[in-house]
């Protein structure tokens, strides 16, 4: 669980390095005083950042753990419901908590595991077929 003040994604990060875990998938809810997410850009290979300057419930966090360049790595996406009762969403860049986050994190099977992508740059699921 994380708590006012905490930056989701650096603690996280900090977190699953320290417990050396390497693959799992993670789920949360909670809120953020504010956020930053982020919308793929498949020309650019990058995120175009999307601030969120409000405090905001989060409704649904859903992600996963995979390795990259040998180190774990998240990769979360949120949804988050702003006080009028609309929504945005995109990739978790940055979350800054209040009042908290509850986050569960699951490890899977092996043959599950995720490896990067030359193509796309981003961790999916490699099935080992051996």
């Amino acid at each position: 669980m994380l708590a006012t003040g905490d930056e989701a994604m650096q603690s996280l990060q900090k977190f699953v390095r320290a417990q050396k875990i390497d693959a799992a998938g993670l789920t949360a809810i909670g809120a953020f005083e504010r956020a930053v997410i982020g919308y793929f850009d498949w020309d650019k290979k990058d995120y175009k950042r999307i601030p969120v300057d409000e405090q905001v419930e989060v409704l649904s966090l859903i992600g996963d753990v995979a390795e990259a360049d040998g180190k774990p790595a998240l990769h979360i996406h949120a949804v988050l419901g702003k006080s009028d009762g609309s929504v945005v969403g995109g990739h978790l860049l940055e979350g800054h908590v209040r009042p908290t986050l509850e986050v569960i994190l699951t490890q899977p099977p092996a043959h599950l595991r995720k490896k990067k992508d030359p193509e796309t740059g981003l961790a999916l699921i490699a099935l080992d077929r051996s």
